[in-house]
């Protein structure tokens, strides 16, 4: 390949870089504005700026294939990012005629951090789109992956956040401030825990036993599926999906010039 053709090769690669950034990456950005906005709504919390409102929802929580419906029963209400209201009766394996009966009023509510702290990363994510000029015209894909990337970050943890809780030991189980809000208090060899995994409420229960020297417990639960939940996490999978398309056309198309130039260099 004589020095025009490389020099030809090289500014068809170019053009084709400058054309994707200039058509797909604004068009990418409006899009995730899009996708973000709809999943804002849907969350019971308001969220600064932007269009959202506390909602009060009920649940009848269902007992797991593990646990039988006479052990465990909790009906509650969550408004916004709280546990507002709940009656919950247990029944444990080792102790089958002791019923443990306890409730969460709403002048100490359980508070489910998982749902505001997903809201904040979720318009962290928009805020950093809305600070992006629409008429920006970027110069290079360095650019362009520092904001993209920023804004993939920030929608990740939003997701993972409400799909993936935070795995918490014992200890930080028993002394959870949440726990001070049941009435009557349960006896210190029980804790609870209200968490969100994946599209479901789980209401946890668990019953510490000692024997040799080891610490042991057992573990019983229900569960709820949550409407809004599920919306949320479908909306900010495809809000991930597309802006990894984008990252990976960019990422694509940069090492696909520099490879190009490195054989030309080369020949």
């Amino acid at each position: 390949m004589d020095g025009t053709n490389k020099v030809l090769a090289i500014e068809n690669l170019r053009q084709e870089f400058k054309w994707l950034i200039k058509n797909e990456v604004h068009k990418v950005f409006g899009q995730l504005k899009e996708i973000l906005d709809a999943a804002a709504r849907r969350y019971p919390v308001e969220i600064p700026e932007l269009e959202t409102q506390v909602r009060q929802e009920k649940y009848v929580m269902a007992t797991s294939t593990q646990t039988s419906q006479d052990q465990l029963k909790c009906i509650l209400t969550i408004t916004g990012d709280s546990i507002t209201a709940a009656d919950m009766t247990l029944k444990l394996h080792k102790h089958p005629n002791v019923v443990y009966h306890t409730m969460i009023a709403a002048d100490s509510p359980w508070r489910l951090q998982q749902i505001q702290d997903s809201g904040n990363y979720l318009r962290m994510a928009l805020c950093s789109l809305v600070s992006i000029p629409e008429n920006l015209e970027y110069v290079s894909a360095d650019e362009v992956l520092t904001d993209l990337d920023r804004v993939l970050e920030k929608i990740c943890r939003a997701r993972n956040t409400l799909a993936i809780p935070r795995k918490r030991t014992i200890d930080e189980l028993m002394n959870s401030k949440n726990m001070k809000t049941l009435s009557p208090a349960l006896p210190s060899d029980l804790a609870v825990s209200f968490y969100l995994q994946a599209h479901k409420l789980i209401f946890a229960v668990y019953h510490l036993t000692q024997a040799g020297g080891t610490v042991k417990f057992e573990t019983l639960q229900s569960e709820s599926p949550v409407t809004w939940l599920n919306e949320v996490l479908v909306l900010l999978s495809v809000a991930l999906h597309r802006a990894q398309q984008l990252r990976d056309k960019i990422s694509n198309k940069l090492g696909g010039f520099y490879t190009l130039a490195i054989l030309l260099r080369n020949k």
